[in-house]
């Protein structure tokens, strides 16, 4: 799963694993697990680079375990690296959502660094623009809608997987 912060990746990743009865996966997670602090402590300690660097660890020792689905944060798709990865051991499923619905969704949460700025609409407007491009690059795109339930999308994301019967075929 990749997408922008509020897409859902978490908890439709869930939703998908549990349908597909694999093991969920989330990078973040992990990610905060081995370092013993939240993502915002990390970004405020070691910096964003650093980040990324530990970013790119995980999601290839998750990539390396069993069938599972994985969530990846936001930026993560971002690098090169990182989507050759997926690419070469996996499928990346965008979740497409529109700037109006992540922004209803993550507003009020203080749990993102990147948003930490004095006009958070404005930063992840301008996140949301750099990043849709890459995005894009993904192998599959399932469109996010307001009136979507977690079990709809996650619907959603098991039909656009069906079109792939190298990663999934119906049974």
């Amino acid at each position: 799963m990749v997408g922008m912060m509020g897409a859902g990746k978490t908890a439709v990743g869930q939703a998908v694993a549990n349908r597909l009865r694999v093991p969920f996966l989330d990078s973040d997670e992990e990610i905060v697990r081995a370092a013993n602090m939240s993502i915002a402590e990390i970004f405020e300690r070691d910096g964003e680079a650093f980040f990324r660097d530990r970013e790119s660890e995980v999601i290839g020792r998750l990539l390396d375990t069993q069938r599972a689905v994985l969530s990846t944060g936001g930026g993560a798709f971002m690098s090169e690296r990182n989507r050759q990865m997926i690419a070469q051991r996996g499928v990346a499923v965008w979740l497409k959502a529109d700037l109006d619905l992540l922004w209803a969704r993550v507003r009020h949460k203080d749990t993102r660094p990147l948003l930490r700025t004095p006009d958070p609409k404005a930063t992840l407007t301008d996140i949301y623009n750099t990043r849709v491009p890459v995005y894009a690059k993904a192998d599959l795109a399932v469109e996010a809608q307001r009136d979507y339930s977690i079990a709809e999308m996650a619907d959603a994301v098991v039909a656009a997987l069906l079109t792939r019967p190298d990663v999934l075929e119906e049974t």
